[in-house]
């Protein structure tokens, strides 16, 4: 499904990836692991085209979104791919519902369309009661499955985490990595994910280790 070639990314002179070559299936779930500085957000970030690469391809069912422009790649990625990072990043002036529906409403679907969507998501996720909440009356558990709901708003191929699980205590860190098992069970969601947590890095199909922006062993 992802395909990634020879990517390397610097930044003036410092060189963070050095000729990465990784596949995506479907369904599956790859852990990325290694220290600070390894270069794995960096790479999650240029696999959803958040960043790009200095050099290399990335092709999503083999085309390369190499030629997008700006507009199209933000429509590809709304459209196509799906974000949860370390801090929940909801909009604190939402509810719970109207955060997930955001992604929708950029793609263009209606109220109605994006409100049925986002619950039946909601619903999925034990939020059913918390529609109507902002996220500061949210859990922090809660708060981080509402981002994962808007997350999938929009059905994507691939969903990116970036230490999703890195803010939460153990039993709601423990939680989420099940959910995330569920949903690739229930649905056949991809994800990669950037992690510290070894336990979850282990349960995932496969571990990509990184050190010194490359990949050492996967």
């Amino acid at each position: 499904m992802i395909t990634a070639k020879d990517i390397t990314r610097f930044y003036g002179e410092l060189q963070v990836l050095k000729g990465i070559n990784i596949t995506i299936a479907p369904r599956e779930i790859v852990s990325v692991v290694g220290e600070s500085g390894a270069g794995k957000t960096t790479l999650l970030q240029i696999l959803g085209t958040l960043d790009s690469a200095s050099s290399g391809e990335i092709l999503y069912d083999g085309v390369s979104i190499k030629g997008l422009k700006s507009k199209a790649l933000a429509d590809f990625r709304n459209k196509h791919i799906g974000f949860i990072f370390q801090f929940h990043q909801l909009l604190p002036e939402f509810t719970c519902l109207e955060n997930v529906c955001m992604p929708a409403f950029i793609a263009g679907k209606t109220k109605a369309e994006a409100e049925t969507r986002a619950k039946e998501l909601l619903d999925y996720l034990h939020l059913s009661h918390r529609y109507n909440h902002k996220p500061n009356e949210l859990s922090g558990g809660e708060q981080q499955r509402c981002a994962v709901a808007r997350a999938l708003m929009n059905s994507p191929k691939v969903v990116f985490a970036d230490e999703p699980s890195g803010n939460l205590d153990s039993r709601n860190a423990n939680e989420l990595h099940q959910l995330f098992l569920n949903l690739r069970r229930d649905f056949g969601y991809s994800f990669v994910i950037v992690t510290h947590n070894e336990e979850f890095a282990n349960m995932a199909d496969r571990k990509l280790q990184m050190k010194d922006g490359m990949i050492i062993s996967n």
